[in-house]
């Protein structure tokens, strides 16, 4: 290790102990220190490592959490390491690196499980050679960022083609992951069959059409969004073979969902179709790394939420269900989870248009708030930069304007939801509004610290 190096470990590491203490979170700040001084520092840090990336429009998060779960285990020779709290961009991969490096180190077996932003994919891969590069799904997100689920696809290829010899676990239902011409090579999971699902997608659908001669897709089924058995009938471009797949669903409920996997039953310990993709990602990758069926089952049994992620928080005896929601398919999907729970319940809304959020909140016009006249509804608190565009959609969606309660602050929802005599309140909130009212929830003591 050259002196630039040691430097650059050393500084990271005084600078995350610092922010910890004073509670900033700095999940990215040391990681940019650590580049600045050596731009090549992840081949130290991410030596011997085992790494396995996560990435893809929704579900990277939780994915990454099941998966880090599922390798953990009691044997003293063993490490794995996570960016758990979604710090999924470069620098703050890097400080993940550098808060786990030891300048000697005892392990045998090292794996790093790495979420990281579908943009961002091809600065890990600058440096290192992930074992497995698995994507979750593309949608539309974040329009003024992003532009359009081709525009996001080719920033990850642009990563995944530096590293020829990792091995992708992708998406089968997601029309866009099929024939990528790569020489890599490429496992696919996906539904076998689904029930519940329809053979027609919505008009706000992403990704309608065939890539390859831009007819209309046709499907066997679909399990949301455009998911699902699809294929085109001008050009004959269709699903890949699944080796990984879910045969069947056997109960959905408001907190888990219950299914057969190559023929396992497996108690999936989140809620809604997505956390069910989103557990058949894991257990594909566990699989791959010939983690025990018995072990991936067991870990899923008792996967606990993600921060924001269908996080479930307590308030002087209520409850409040926090969910993450940033484009229209993870929105609607969102909303059909909610859809499960058939008791009295009050919602809270909270939209921002920070640059982590999307400037463009037009979005929420594609998202079917509709449906959510079939709940049993007590209020409706608003809240949030854009609290306003959002009182107007629901009032579209034709909700009595009598169980709105617009909240300027979000001390006020705590408040609320106090006061309000409903017990269970879910909330959907993008993710600057998340994690501000997540941080109040902490420094009100309902909510643990995440950094």
């Amino acid at each position: 290790m050259n002196i630039k190096t040691f430097f650059s470990i050393l500084t990271s590491k005084l600078i995350i102990k610092s922010c910890k203490l004073l509670s900033k979170g700095g999940t990215n700040f040391p990681g940019k220190i650590a580049l600045k001084l050596d731009k090549n520092i992840l081949k130290t840090v991410a030596k011997d490592y085992t790494i396995i990336l996560i990435t893809g429009t929704n579900g990277k998060t939780t994915t990454t959490n099941m998966i880090y779960n599922i390798l953990k285990d009691k044997n003293p020779n063993k490490k794995v390491i996570t960016n758990s709290s979604g710090a999924n961009l470069y620098p703050g991969i890097v400080t993940s690196f550098v808060s786990n490096f030891k300048f000697k180190d005892k392990y045998q077996e090292k794996y790093a499980v790495i979420e990281v932003d579908e943009a961002n994919v091809k600065f890990v891969t600058e440096y290192v050679s992930p074992k497995i590069i698995t994507v979750t799904n593309l949608f539309r997100d974040q329009l003024d960022r992003y532009g359009e689920v081709y525009t996001t696809l080719q920033k990850i290829l642009e990563g995944v083609v530096k590293t020829p010899d990792s091995l992708l676990v992708l998406n089968g239902d997601e029309s866009l992951l099929g024939k990528l011409e790569l020489p890599n090579k490429v496992h696919y999971y996906g539904f076998k069959n689904y029930e519940d699902g329809t053979s027609k997608v919505n008009i706000n659908s992403d990704a309608k059409f065939c890539k390859f001669c831009k007819s209309s897709y046709k499907y066997n089924f679909v399990t949301y969004n455009h998911l699902g058995d699809y294929y085109c009938p001008n050009c004959g471009y269709k699903r890949p073979e699944l080796k990984y797949n879910v045969e069947n669903i056997i109960e959905k409920t408001a907190s888990s969902s219950t299914v057969i996997i190559n023929g396992e039953e497996i108690l999936i310990n989140q809620p809604g179709t997505y956390n069910i993709y989103n557990a058949l990602c894991a257990f594909s990758i566990g699989k791959e790394l010939n983690i025990s069926t018995d072990k991936i089952k067991e870990s899923l049994q008792t996967q606990e939420s993600s921060f924001g992620r269908q996080e479930e928080i307590n308030i002087e005896g209520k409850k409040a269900k926090v969910i993450l929601v940033k484009n229209p398919a993870g929105y609607d999907e969102a909303l059909n989870t909610v859809l499960l729970d058939k008791d009295k319940i009050n919602l809270c809304f909270m939209l921002n248009d920070h640059y982590a959020d999307g400037r463009d909140v037009s979005w929420i016009w594609d998202v079917d708030f509709e449906k959510l006249k079939e709940l049993n509804v007590d209020k409706i608190l608003i809240a949030g930069i854009r609290k306003y565009d959002m009182a107007v959609r629901l009032k579209i969606a034709a909700f009595n304007e009598d169980q709105f309660i617009i909240c300027n602050e979000f001390d006020n929802i705590i408040d609320n939801i106090k006061e309000i005599s409903t017990e269970n309140t879910y909330i959907l909130a993008t993710y600057t509004a998340m994690t501000s009212f997540r941080k109040l929830l902490n420094t009100k003591g309902y909510a643990k610290e995440i950094w």
